[in-house]
């Protein structure tokens, strides 16, 4: 008998590229059954009548910003809301930075009895860069990258998938100091992910820079964010430049989020006098989200005050193009990405709303990218990047019982610039066959795991 059935949902086939009716069956956490509309039904210990709703793999998020357990206490909050808007796994260690070291981070969540999502982790440069105390501006010595590769070694050794740069954060990083800092590892399905050197606002210098080290490294690469570094006039020569590049160079792809806004700290290197007029903004284009300015929009005062005495605040930028956003995400190639990070529970709604945002917006209402599109740039292209596509991004027997069941009349974000509050549509999500989220309500965040680097 079946652990649990559900019945008469409308399910993504990425093979044929269309929705099609699905029956399926569950058993000891895994994809059991699966049966066309109108197939004999097994016996099941539960049924779910997905009748009118969505059933798709769970959300794979392949870029976010993890929890900082060492300043903020060992207390779940951007995992939370991942879980609420139906991500079922989640890769940190982006941008470069790691709030924490791999040990740390896997007691943390061994302590708590496990987490709201599957957590994978990327090893993040820039924190290590940091911790050696090399400026932001200054060039690695050859010494200290000897020793910079090997801290990278040691977090792959704990179960990272690969590791990230923030070539932006500290412009000193070269690309030679990139270059040999790929030399830790020489595995193929390791990952290697980049924010980028700098906003694509007079041309795509840092999009060529990603693409030439993609094809130098034996590591799969990732572009982040494309849509915070290209949608302010530049997004359709960086798709063509990356589409372009990935016809010869499988091994490199890039994410995008769907916010016309970036959020950043206001100490970073971003904010650097001459970005304003860069974007051709004023102060007020800048909201700060944490006290003593929450939710306060920047004049000259405010900006440099909360630069000088609040550098690890988050603000938020409205400086990118809606049309250039919709159009990263309805590119063939690509994937769909929060880039979601949180400080002492507030920050961006991307971290709370991404993916019901582009079911609602970009799918339903302005049809800029099909249903069974948007999933897979959700699901199977995440899983298959991460080398998991046997288990996770797609409905087939044996895959792990990883669903968001959601409906697509109603999916929607909920989260503003003021307010991080969950999305409405979401009825049920099921981590390894059990239910961590049913008929809306979330009954149980702990079903989700650290994922260790085994391939």
């Amino acid at each position: 008998m079946l652990d649990l059935l559900i019945i008469n949902g409308s399910c993504p086939d990425y093979e044929a590229g269309e929705m099609v009716q699905k029956n399926i069956g569950l058993k000891d956490g895994k994809i059991a059954w699966m049966g066309a509309a109108g197939a004999e039904l097994p016996e099941a210990a539960e049924v779910i009548d997905a009748a009118g709703k969505v059933v798709s793999p769970g959300f794979i998020d392949i870029h976010m910003h993890e929890e900082k357990f060492l300043t903020e206490g060992k207390d779940y909050s951007i995992s939370q809301m991942m879980l609420d808007m139906g991500v079922t796994t989640a890769v940190g260690g982006n941008c470069g930075e790691q709030y924490q070291r791999m040990s740390e981070f896997k007691a943390v969540l061994e302590d708590l009895g496990g987490a709201p999502v599957n957590y994978v982790m990327l090893a993040g440069y820039n924190t290590f860069r940091v911790k050696m105390g090399i400026g932001r501006y200054e060039h690695a010595t050859q010494e200290q990258m000897e020793e910079l590769k090997k801290s990278i070694q040691e977090e792959l050794a704990e179960g990272a998938w690969g590791f990230s740069f923030g070539i932006e954060y500290d412009p000193g990083i070269t690309y030679e100091e990139m270059l040999f800092a790929c030399g830790a590892s020489d595995n193929p399905n390791h990952l290697v992910s980049a924010h980028y050197r700098a906003d694509c606002i007079d041309d795509i210098a840092s999009i060529d820079e990603m693409v030439k080290l993609s094809a130098a490294i034996p590591q799969k690469f990732q572009i982040s964010h494309l849509s915070s570094c290209s949608a302010i006039g530049q997004m359709q020569p960086s798709l063509d430049c990356i589409n372009k590049a990935m016809e010869t160079n499988p091994k490199l792809n890039y994410d995008t989020y769907p916010y016309n806004a970036f959020s950043t700290t206001m100490g970073s290197a971003v904010f650097e006098d001459g970005c304003l007029d860069a974007w051709k903004k004023d102060y007020d284009s800048i909201l700060l989200t944490d006290d003593p300015y929450k939710n306060v929009y920047c004049t000259e005062e405010i900006f440099k005050k909360a630069r000088a005495e609040y550098p690890d605040m988050l603000a938020v930028a409205f400086v990118m193009n809606e049309e250039e956003i919709a159009a990263a995400i309805a590119n063939k190639n690509g994937m769909v990405a929060s880039d979601g990070i949180i400080n002492n529970g507030n920050g961006h709604p991307r971290a709370a709303g991404t993916f019901p945002r582009v079911l609602g917006k970009y799918v339903r209402e302005d049809k800029v990218v099909s249903m069974v599109d948007a999933l897979r740039k959700m699901t199977y292209e995440p899983a298959k990047r991460l080398g998991l596509e046997a288990v996770k991004g797609q409905l087939s027997v044996g895959a792990d019982g990883d669903i968001v069941i959601f409906d697509p009349q109603t999916i929607i974000d909920k989260a503003d610039f003021a307010h991080l509050e969950g999305p409405v549509g979401i009825e049920y999500v099921l981590i390894g066959g059990q239910k961590a989220i049913a008929e809306g309500k979330k009954i149980n965040d702990r079903l989700g795991r650290f994922m260790p680097f085994e391939q």
